[in-house]
Order: C-alpha cells, then sequence, then structure tokens
C-alpha cells in the first residue's frame, strides 16, 4: 500500500465521491470522523470510520462486469474480516438520492434509533 497513492486518490475524487465527501464531512456524521482513500491491507476503502468499523463505497458503472463484481466480493470479505461492514451505493444514487443515501447511512451509525 502505497501513501503517495491514497493522496493522489483523495486529490482527484470523481464527482459522486466528491459529493459523498461532503455528506460525510457535515452533521451528523462529522462526529464519526470519516477518512477517504484508507489503506485496509492490499485494498483502498472509498471511506472509512475506524470509530465504528464502517467503510462506505461508491461503485460506478466499471464494477458491474462479472470480474469486477468477484474483485468486489472478495475484497468485501476481507473488509469485513478486519472487522469492518461495508455498504455500497451506486454513483447513480450518491448524485440523484443524496438524501436516501445519507438516511441509509444513518441506519448503519444509529441502528437503535
Amino acid at each position: 500500500m502505497s501513501i503517495a497513492r491514497a493522496r493522489t486518490f483523495r486529490r482527484h475524487m470523481s464527482p459522486p465521491e466528491a459529493r459523498l465527501w461532503d455528506l460525510l464531512r457535515s452533521e451528523p456524521f462529522a462526529d464519526f470522523h470519516f477518512r477517504r482513500q484508507v489503506p485496509l491491507g492490499p485494498y483502498y476503502a472509498d471511506f472509512a470510520s475506524h470509530r465504528v468499523r464502517l467503510v462506505i463505497e461508491v461503485d460506478g458503472a466499471s464494477h458491474w462486469t462479472d470480474d469486477a463484481i468477484a474483485h468486489d466480493r472478495h475484497r468485501t470479505a476481507f473488509i469485513q474480516s478486519q472487522g469492518y461492514r461495508v455498504i455500497r451505493f451506486t454513483t447513480t444514487d450518491v448524485l440523484g438520492r443524496i438524501s436516501e443515501v445519507a438516511a441509509s447511512i444513518g441506519v448503519y451509525l444509529n441502528p437503535d434509533a
């Protein structure tokens, strides 16, 4: 894992990633201290909160091929083996239904609410 590579990813976020990052830095999510492009083993998580052990992924069209689906399953299994929960949103959801995305994240962060 390269810290320099993670920094490059952070500087060059896609529009959906930038939109979700803005959401995660705002209230009520700011207190969960999400980080972006977080190295986890051999992978980079789009967003992660170590405090609540939650990883959030934003998946575009490149994630819908058979090979990509298999890769994402393996990747998710590894991240879960490290004690994290993983949730995924499509780029379409982040760009077009951000309030629903926020509500879904809120359920993961406050399951008893």
